[in-house]
């Protein structure tokens, strides 16, 4: 499926403001945004950490990020499924939400 490039410059918009909203609320800095970066590069750093991933359809899946290939991250212990695991496709990630703070 082709993204056209307004849907994409508003996925990268909407993930940039919505992990520079999460960065200001952690004081241990836990995500770290590039201005080169693309959800690929984010999701690279965050391998091993558990995530929440937004799709532009609006659905959220989150799990342990395990490995991201070209087109897919292999996500594991999903979130309310831990025994299920599922591979999900980046153009169709519209933000990358991770834990930056505990209480």
């Amino acid at each position: 499926m082709a993204v056209n490039p307004s849907m994409k410059f508003l996925q990268h918009t909407l993930l940039i403001v919505l992990i520079g909203s999460a960065s200001l609320l952690a004081a241990d800095g836990k995500l770290e945004i590039k201005t080169e970066d693309f959800v690929k590069n984010v999701l690279e750093r965050q391998i091993g950490q558990v995530v929440e991933l937004r799709l532009g359809s609006g659905e959220k899946i989150g799990g342990k990020v395990e490995k991201v290939g070209e087109n897919l991250v292999h996500l594991t212990q999903l979130t309310g499924a831990e025994f299920f695991e599922a591979a999900v496709d980046i153009e169709s990630i519209s933000a990358v939400v991770v834990r930056a703070k505990t209480k």
